[in-house]
């Protein structure tokens, strides 16, 4: 008896020391990727940024200093036209650069709550025009929030959006996102060329698939990915939250 009590014993302190290092390992993984996510979103924060400052703000001053330098004093009419478009043009470019300050405090946009923060990526993606976006997003409201899940969330998200615009040569995004029974319900859908999931999955590129895959795994979350060539993808994703 007192033997197997020694090694019964033993066996609990080894098992219990093995589970504690598991633990320590997985929380350690946890705080790498949540690291490695926080450098991508403010990597793809720039890239935005730096596009448009070029695209857009950069267009919006050009226009203004035209304008500014085909006005001709000796027609006062014409010339009160071109400096109140000159205003109304500058006026937009503030209202641009402000937007822009939004996305310098990424982490601030996280802190919001991913409603705000999913709100602000797609609406960039809009501001393309190159899209038919529709958007259901009812997390905007939501009072729960985890800000390290979020970080996460918003990172897969703005993979699932690079995706599209890489692959998918969609015309048409649905963007839905609900909360419900302490799930959240992500759904991505567009009507691009669709692929075979298989396929993919498989390939040396993975179209991002395996990275995808790793960060919903990361929080405990599902994927369910419907995609066939021609037929556009659907991507349903569901985490527990917070």
């Amino acid at each position: 008896m007192p033997l197997f009590l020694i090694i019964y014993i033993r066996s609990y302190t080894r098992h219990k020391k093995n589970h504690l290092l598991e633990k320590e390992h997985m929380r350690q993984k946890f705080e790498s990727e949540i690291l490695h996510a926080r450098i991508e979103v403010q990597d793809q924060t720039m890239q935005t940024i730096a596009t448009e400052l070029h695209d857009n703000i950069g267009q919006l001053l050009s226009l203004t200093t035209l304008t500014l330098n085909s006005v001709n004093l000796d027609d006062s009419e014409k010339a009160g036209k071109k400096i109140g478009n000159s205003l109304s043009l500058i006026n937009k470019s503030i209202k641009e650069l402000r937007e822009l300050a939004k996305l310098l405090h990424g982490e601030q946009v996280v802190e919001n709550g991913i409603g705000y923060a999913l709100d602000q990526e797609i609406n960039w993606l809009n501001k393309t025009g190159a899209y038919e976006i529709e958007i259901n997003n009812s997390l905007v409201d939501l009072t729960e929030k985890s800000p390290d899940k979020d970080l996460i969330i918003l990172r897969l998200l703005q993979e699932i959006i690079n995706n599209i615009i890489k692959h998918a040569n969609a015309t048409a995004i649905t963007f839905n996102a609900h909360y419900e029974d302490k799930i959240l319900h992500l759904q991505i859908k567009e009507n691009g060329i669709g692929f075979n999931y298989e396929q993919a999955a498989v390939a040396p590129s993975g179209m991002g698939l395996n990275s995808i895959h790793k960060r919903i795994e990361m929080i405990n979350g599902k994927l369910i990915l419907n995609s066939s060539p021609s037929n556009g993808t659907n991507i349903l994703i569901e985490i527990p939250y917070p």
